[in-house]
């Protein structure tokens, strides 16, 4: 597993992705600290927000964040993301509004952002599925001649992010048969948090998930996904390599889901809170913090700043949730196909003058 930072805040030298962390100022270093600080207050407020009853659902990333902006940081803006459901450090690199995904979870709105717009696809709920639309896009990319070309400015890949729970499904098997056999631009991305919903990656797999690929002529690497200095520089060769003109790759980031599945989940029920003391050692967020404290000239008042502008950020998307107004109902057929649609238009007539019936019963009364 590749490693440049130890828990203890200490770099050690990992060969050939030197060069990459090499790039990295300290201000860049600062830069990934405040990153993951304000996605883990994002985080904390949506698992708030839902207990309050103002969402319906919170997906957490607790623990993840050096994962997502290790890989959001590598990447270059002509890059399309295709997410799961826990992608909020990714979003927040792709330039997607913490209050966007607020909203999403409090049934406002149905995805909420433009895909185009910040080359970031709208979260996917069906495991697995994304790997295929990652793959297909990536396809395309090729078919277009916009991969392996030497411009920094064109050249393109798709990445496909899921979880360990996703490797077993068949989606991502088809999604690598085809990346494989197409050589695909695509880097698969998984994030082994090591519990798909409430069973240990030990009951999928007997072989490391970043060998999964292997066999559909998919090379993997595995890093630390704890490691926020190891995570850019790994993802920053993997996505360079496949955009390159070299095919696909598989990421596994290997890290730990330090809370529940989603706010549905009970975690007490299923694991020791022994493991959850082990990885709170791990924590990305500490391990960066200490870094920058014996290695760097970080200013004490630095690490103050960016929890004032947590508490700040967590007041901006906590009173733009609970002030979110309900959109027209008939706003759900709006989307459906570009063009008119007479059936879809038939529809939104028939399912209007059915609510509009309960106002005239109410009448009747």
């Amino acid at each position: 597993m590749i490693q440049m930072l130890t828990p203890e805040g200490d770099r050690i030298e990992s060969g050939e992705y030197d060069g990459f962390a090499a790039e990295l100022s300290d201000d860049d270093l600062r830069g990934f600290y405040r990153d993951m600080v304000l996605v883990r207050r994002v985080d904390a407020e949506g698992n708030a927000l839902q207990r309050q009853g103002q969402l319906g659902l919170w997906a957490p990333l607790l623990g993840q964040e050096a994962a997502q902006i290790g890989m959001g940081r590598a990447l270059r803006a002509q890059d399309f993301v295709f997410p799961t459901y826990r992608e909020h450090g990714l979003a927040w690199c792709r330039g997607v509004a913490p209050e966007t995904l607020l909203g999403m979870y409090r049934g406002q709105n149905h995805g909420g952002w433009d895909p185009q717009e910040h080359r970031f696809h709208t979260y996917t709920i069906v495991i697995g599925s994304q790997a295929l639309h990652a793959t297909g896009y990536a396809m395309g990319i090729g078919l277009d001649g916009d991969v392996g070309t030497g411009d920094r400015d064109r050249d393109a890949i798709s990445v496909a992010c899921f979880g360990d729970g996703a490797t077993s499904q068949g989606d991502v098997s088809e999604a690598l048969t085809f990346a494989g056999a197409f050589h695909a631009p695509v880097l698969f991305f998984c994030q082994n948090n090591q519990w798909a919903i409430s069973e240990p990656t030990s009951v999928q797999t007997p072989v490391p998930l970043y060998t999964r690929g292997q066999g559909f002529g998919v090379p993997g690497l595995r890093v630390d996904g704890n490691d926020i200095i190891a995570m850019y520089a790994v993802a920053r060769a993997s996505a360079d390599n496949v955009r390159s003109g070299a095919g696909p790759m598989l990421l596994e980031a290997f890290t730990y889901r330090m809370g529940a599945h989603t706010t549905a989940d009970d975690p007490t029920k299923y694991r020791d809170a022994a493991l959850d003391e082990e990885w709170k050692a791990k924590d990305p967020i500490v391990r960066l913090r200490r870094y920058l404290e014996k290695h760097t000239d970080t200013p004490a008042d630095f690490f103050a700043d960016v929890d004032t502008a947590a508490d700040e950020l967590a007041a901006r998307i906590r009173e733009a949730c609970v002030s979110m107004e309900t959109p027209p109902v008939e706003e759900i057929f709006d989307s459906v196909f570009v063009e008119p649609h007479p059936l879809i238009e038939e529809e939104r007539a028939e399912y209007l003058a059915y609510l509009d019936s309960f106002a005239e019963s109410e009448g009747a009364h």
